[in-house]
């Protein structure tokens, strides 16, 4: 029981800290500001990430393009500021994850961040 309430405060630390990133990345190039949304965004990119990263040689393109196509539709623009909204929330993800695992010693990943 402690095991499974482990890794479900690790899941929401880690979707909290992915919707964290593309909050960042959609405020700096859209200007939305809206959590709520950005969350909502990580889970989805995750799923659209999950069921194509899987896929033999360009897998991994794919689901990159399947992520960047998920922000693309929750966010106004285009496809260069969904990949710029991407971007900038890799690169907070990966600020944001440094202090959490530094400062505080926690072992997270950002959910909905690939790569991070």
């Amino acid at each position: 029981m402690v095991a499974l309430i482990g890794s479900l405060v690790a899941f929401v630390v880690a979707l909290l800290v992915g919707g964290l990133a593309i909050y960042v990345g959609a405020s700096i190039i859209v200007g939305i500001e809206d959590y709520s949304h950005a969350v909502v965004t990580a889970i989805v990119g995750a799923l659209a990430w999950a069921l194509t990263a899987w896929i033999p040689l360009f897998g991994l393109f794919i689901a990159l393009l399947a992520w960047i196509w998920v922000i693309n539709w929750r966010y106004p623009g285009g496809w260069l500021d969904a990949a710029l909204i991407g971007v900038v929330a890799w690169l907070a993800a990966l600020a944001i994850l440094f202090v959490l695992d530094t400062i505080l010693g926690l072992g997270v990943g950002a959910f909905g961040v690939p790569g991070a």
